[in-house]
C-alpha cells in the first residue's frame, strides 16, 4: 500500500537559500519545457523530452546544480498537468491553456527513487538530498519498519516553513475485510450536523467561526497595505500563517474522525457525494466546502482499506425521502429535521433516518446479512432483501434519542473516544 508521512523541516539559512535556488530553477526548466512543447504540432513522449536534459545542461549551467532525478520530475510535472487538462477537456468541462509559473506558485521540488536519504547525525534526525546537503528534519513519527521510501517531496509553505513529504510504500499484504462484519456502521454528512451515524451519534461540525473571524480581520488589513511593499509582505505573511492554522485544525478533525471510524467497525457505509458539485450548487456554498465532505470520505476510504474494513459508497437518491422502517417515501423541505413517516409512524431524526438508509443500502451492496436484525429462520434465506431484514431495527435502537458528541472532544483530544455519557450526565 502507498501512504505519504510529511514532516517539518528545519534548513539554516545557508540551505534554505540553496533550496530556493533549485526551486527556482526547476520552475524555470518548468516554463521552458511548457514552451517548447507550445511550439510543436504534436507533443513528444516525456522520456524523448527527459532525454533532451543532458544537451540542456551544456549551454544552461544552473541544471546542473540540481539532481537529475529532480530535473526529470520537473518535465513529469509539466505532462501530469497536461494529461488533467486533456481528461477535463474530454468531461465537457472548459479549459484553458497551461501557463508559466510564476515563482509564488511554483514552491517544491521532488527526489524520485535517488538523491535521499534519512539519517541520523549527532543523535540529530536529519534528511539529507543530493546537491543540497543534510536538513535537520522533524520525525515526529517513525516511519514503518517494512515501508520503502520511493520519493521526496521538498516543499516551502507560503507562511515560509518547509515540510518534506515522503511517499513509502508498504510491503505487508492488506489486512482481510471479514465475509460477515459484525459492527456496521452508516453515516450521513451534513453542515448542522457534521456526521450522524446509525448508533445514534450526531457529531458536531467544529467551530472554526474564531478562527474565520481572525483569518478576516488579516485579510482586510492586507487590503488596506500597498502591495509589494514591507508592510504588504509582512501583513501576507500573517494572513498566510492564519489560513494554515484553520487548514491543520479543520484536516486534525477529518483524520481524528475517519480514523476512529475505519478502526472500530468492520463495515463502514457512506453516501457517495459528488462534493464539488455540491459546491458549485447556490446558496451557502461557504459552509459546504468549509464541511470538506469529500476530504473526509477519501480519508475514510484509505483508512478503511489499510485497516481490512469495508468502505461502502452508496447511491444518495431518496436516502433522505425514504423511511428506514418501511420503505414509504416522503418529500421533505430543508427546514424540516425531522422525519415523521404518514404510513408507519416512524419518526427520527431526518438525518438519522437518512443513516438508517445508507446502511442497508451498504449491506445490500455488499451482499452482508446484520445479524443482529433478523432471526436465524430469515438468515438462512439469501434471497431476502436487506432492507427488510433492517426495517425493525431503527425503532427498536436509540435513534430517536440520539447523542451529541461535541466536535470539540473529537479535535482536542489524541484520538476520537466517542464513548456514550450514562444518561444522568448528559
Amino acid at each position: 500500500m502507498q501512504y505519504n508521512y510529511k514532516y517539518r523541516l528545519n534548513p539554516p539559512e545557508a540551505l534554505t537559500e540553496t533550496l530556493l535556488s533549485h526551486v527556482d530553477t526547476c520552475r524555470q526548466l518548468y516554463n521552458h519545457v511548457l514552451y517548447k512543447l507550445n511550439e510543436v504540432d504534436e507533443i513528444p513522449a516525456r522520456y524523448k523530452v527527459q532525454g533532451q536534459l543532458p544537451d540542456l545542461k551544456t549551454w544552461w549551467d544552473d541544471l546542473g546544480d540540481v539532481h537529475s532525478k529532480v530535473l526529470q520530475m520537473v518535465v513529469k510535472r509539466v505532462y501530469d498537468n497536461l494529461s488533467t487538462l486533456k481528461a477535463q477537456k474530454e468531461n465537457g468541462r472548459t479549459v484553458g491553456i497551461l501557463k508559466w509559473k510564476p515563482p509564488r506558485e511554483y514552491r517544491s521540488l521532488t527526489y524520485n527513487q535517488s538523491g535521499f536519504k534519512l539519517k541520523n547525525t549527532s543523535g540529530q534526525s536529519v534528511l539529507w538530498l543530493s546537491k543540497i546537503g543534510e536538513i535537520p528534519i522533524h520525525l515526529h513519527r517513525d516511519i514503518p519498519e517494512n515501508a520503502t521510501i520511493k520519493q521526496v517531496t521538498v516543499k516551502r509553505e507560503s507562511t515560509g516553513e518547509w515540510y518534506a513529504t515522503f511517499g513509502i510504500s508498504v510491503e505487508d499484504a492488506t489486512p482481510e475485510k471479514p465475509e460477515t462484519p459484525e459492527k456496521v456502521v452508516g453515516i450521513d454528512v451534513g453542515i448542522l450536523k457534521y456526521a450522524h451515524d446509525t448508533d445514534g451519534y450526531a457529531i458536531e461540525s467544529p467551530d472554526f467561526s474564531d478562527e474565520r473571524e481572525r483569518l478576516e480581520r488579516a485579510q482586510r488589513d492586507l487590503s488596506r497595505k500597498e502591495h509589494g511593499s514591507a508592510n504588504w509582505e509582512e501583513q501576507r505573511q500573517v494572513v498566510a500563517e492564519r489560513h494554515a492554522n484553520l487548514k491543520r485544525k479543520r484536516r486534525d478533525f477529518l483524520h481524528k474522525l475517519s480514523n476512529y471510524y475505519a478502526r472500530e467497525y468492520d463495515l463502514v457505509a457512506v453516501e457517495d457525494l459528488d462534493a464539488k458539485g455540491l459546491v458549485e450548487l447556490p446558496g451557502n456554498s461557504r459552509n459546504r466546502a468549509g464541511a470538506a465532505w469529500g476530504t473526509f470520505l477519501r480519508m475514510l476510504e484509505y483508512k478503511c482499506e489499510r485497516e481490512g474494513t469495508h468502505f461502502v459508497a452508496v447511491d444518495a437518491k431518496d436516502t433522505t425521502k425514504e423511511c428506514a422502517s418501511c420503505s414509504v417515501k416522503t418529500d421533505k423541505p430543508l427546514w424540516v429535521r425531522e422525519h415523521s413517516c404518514p404510513a408507519c409512524g416512524f419518526e427520527a431524526d431526518r438525518d438519522a433516518n437518512a443513516a438508517w438508509n445508507i446502511l442497508s443500502r451498504g449491506l445490500e451492496d455488499v451482499g452482508v446479512v446484520h445479524s443482529e436484525s433478523t432471526s436465524s429462520e430469515s438468515q438462512s434465506d439469501s434471497d431476502v432483501r436487506t432492507r427488510a431484514l433492517l426495517s425493525s431495527t431503527p425503532v427498536e435502537t436509540a435513534l430517536p434519542v440520539d447523542t451529541p458528541v461535541s466536535a470539540k472532544r473529537v479535535v482536542e483530544t489524541g484520538s476520537p473516544t466517542l464513548k456514550r455519557e450514562p444518561s444522568g450526565e448528559r
